[in-house]
């Protein structure tokens, strides 16, 4: 069963139980999907839907900073529910020590030496990592590296 199908009976789920808050984020999920779609005229695979869910992951959660920042924990926590709920979609994520792995790999491959040639290890290192690692902490990992 595809990402998306599985959001579908979700969303079936949390009208039957009644789950208010989880059916609007969810219905807001399927809504970003389904706009993706229209806008590149093809379905979504699920690769496509695991960059989406990355994306309203790190939207949320800059939100949630934003609103810890003017001492709003009651707007922090719902952002807070809402990334917990997308995080029920996504891959298994990778730990720090594992993306560490990939990005040696990855600079040996590659054969770079500095960090002007960061471009040539993330052409090798973000295949591997893509949808199950977040962008920063990857890019952070592979400056370290390389310097």
């Amino acid at each position: 069963m595809s990402i998306a199908q599985q959001l579908q009976e979700d969303i079936k789920a949390a009208m039957k139980s009644g789950e208010k808050e989880k059916l609007l984020i969810l219905r807001t999920l399927h809504s970003d999907i389904r706009k993706f779609e229209i806008d590149g005229r093809k379905t979504a695979a699920d690769d496509d839907v695991f960059q989406i869910l990355a994306k309203g992951i790190k939207t949320r959660q800059e939100s949630a900073d934003q609103y810890k920042t003017a001492n709003r924990e009651d707007l922090a926590k719902q952002e807070e529910f809402e990334i917990e709920i997308y995080k029920q979609y996504q891959p298994k994520q990778l730990s720090e020590d594992e993306i560490k792995k990939f990005v040696a790999d990855a600079i040996s491959k590659s054969g770079a030496t500095s960090a002007k040639e960061m471009g040539k290890v993330m052409a090798v290192l973000m295949p591997n990592v893509k949808g199950k690692a977040d962008g920063k902490l990857v890019n952070d990992l592979v400056k370290a590296a390389l310097s």
